[in-house]
């Protein structure tokens, strides 16, 4: 299992959302390339990044951060937020960007997400984002009639290199992650899952450890490695089995 630090942008800067509010969000650091490269010094091996203007606004809105990011690191990278096109996937990708990751388009135009996987296979995510088990679109800002397992089954056999599964209710409120729905999820298709969403402590990547079996390949992680609630070079660690 690999553990993926997030840096969600907010107006150019390094934010946490609580239950994907706009208007509850906390600035962790106003330099999103000097916190890139600070996980990339602890040990992270991919860099999770989320354009949160963009999600909303239906398009990119933080490239300048996104493109300083890029430059500050080695690792490989992956974005989300704002992408609805084949035409922003192309010069996300162009970048430097490793994969993009559609999700409300995804849910409202899954050949999108096909032709996508053929054009540029193995760089390809679709983000699922769910509340109460209901798939949520638009910067989680509408509720869909679509269960998280329904959609994932419709982007089986695309290509697609991973699903990353967030239970909205769990996201920046450190309240552990979803266990039961993100095993459930994962077992419902053949395409790795990426948990995220209510990571707060070194237990709960133990637990997820533990569904890793089921198909669930990563850990996304926010608000606890801001806080210190978690030591990510310590959790990369624990995964690799050296603690």
């Amino acid at each position: 299992m690999i553990v993926i630090p997030a840096i969600d942008l907010k107006e150019g800067r390094c934010v946490r959302l609580e239950q994907g509010l706009m208007d509850k969000d906390t600035v962790f650091n106003d330099d999103p390339a000097a916190q890139a490269l600070e996980w990339q010094r602890q040990g992270a091996e991919l860099l999770h990044i989320v354009d949160l203007d963009g999600a909303f606004a239906g398009e990119p809105r933080n490239r300048s951060a996104i493109e300083a990011i890029l430059g500050a690191i080695s690792i490989p990278a992956q974005l989300g937020g704002g992408i609805r096109d084949l035409a922003t996937i192309e010069a996300y990708l162009a970048l430097g960007l490793s994969r993009v990751i559609i999700g409300t388009a995804a849910q409202r135009n899954p050949d999108l997400v096909k032709e996508a996987c053929s054009r540029f296979p193995g760089r390809i995510v679709v983000g699922i984002d769910a509340k109460n088990g209901m798939v949520a679109v638009q910067g989680w800002a509408e509720v869909t009639d679509c269960t998280a397992a329904e959609l994932a089954r419709r982007f089986e056999g695309f290509g697609v290199s991973a699903i990353i599964y967030t239970d909205i209710s769990r996201d920046g409120m450190l309240q552990g992650p979803n266990l039961e729905a993100t095993k459930e999820l994962a077992e419902a298709v053949a395409i790795p899952v990426i948990a995220s969403g209510g990571v707060s402590r070194l237990q709960d990547i133990k637990n997820l450890m533990a569904i890793e079996k089921s198909g669930v390949t990563g850990v996304i992680t926010g608000k606890a490695v801001y806080t210190g609630a978690i030591k990510l070079a310590e959790a990369i660690a624990l995964t690799k089995g050296e603690v």
